[in-house]
């Protein structure tokens, strides 16, 4: 048995699913959205129960929240925007002079002296720092004269074992502290010169690449050098 609609009524009623039409906005709802519902609340309502006063402010406050809502959120992207460049332009000044970072690695430049510092939480009875190859080859060893409690600098001209000059490049460097005779390794903290300044992604924020060593971020700086 076969039915036919012959009420125009329905028409209208059934979709195609292969001709909608893309959402594009995932299915939020626009101001343009809530003034439209409104206005059909208004044309489908009961002309002897008319909506209230108070219920028809009370719609249009929520509208105009809504509405508002979405230009704030429009305007703290923008803010974060330009907080971004504000600290980008900042950033830049820091090109050509060094920061004190967290690592194995110091850059000998041939035009000035390596530094570094190490933190110490108790004291300690001998404290060497040891530089070597990235093969591992030992280029030299020295001692940092009486280590206290916190911060102790080193400073490294650039020699080796026999007094000489070492070429320019990144040389390893690693830290032993000796105290009740244990002896461990520590961190290192090296002052490495700027080289450029760039605009993290996917969130990182502002990155900082460093000569020879690469990048690191802004907020990983603990101190900045005149040199």
């Amino acid at each position: 048995m076969t039915t036919v609609n012959n009420n125009k009524a329905l028409d209208g009623m059934y979709w195609d699913n292969g001709n909608k039409v893309p959402d594009k906005n995932n299915g939020a709802l626009t101001q343009s959205d809530f003034f439209a519902l409104l206005t059909q609340q208004l044309a489908y309502q009961d002309p002897t129960k008319p909506v209230e006063n108070d219920q028809m402010i009370a719609q249009m406050t929520n509208f105009t929240m809504a509405d508002g809502i979405t230009k704030l959120n429009e305007n703290f992207s923008s803010l974060a925007q330009s907080m971004t460049s504000n600290q980008a332009l900042q950033a830049s000044s820091l090109v050509g002079r060094s920061v004190l970072t967290q690592s194995e690695e110091l850059v000998f430049t041939g035009e000035s002296l390596s530094r570094g510092q190490i933190t110490l939480d108790n004291i300690a009875d001998n404290m060497k720092v040891i530089i070597t190859k990235p093969n591992g080859e030992l280029v030299n060893s020295f001692t940092v004269d009486q280590p206290q409690m916190g911060k102790n600098e080193f400073v490294w001209d650039g020699s080796g074992q026999a007094g000489e000059k070492m070429p320019p490049g990144v040389y390893n460097i690693k830290v032993e502290v000796s105290a009740s005779g244990k002896t461990e390794s520590v961190p290192v903290q090296v002052y490495t010169p700027v080289s450029s300044v760039s605009m993290g992604n996917n969130g990182t924020g502002i990155v900082l690449n460093l000569l020879g060593i690469g990048a690191v971020k802004l907020a990983d700086v603990l101190e900045v050098s005149y040199s």
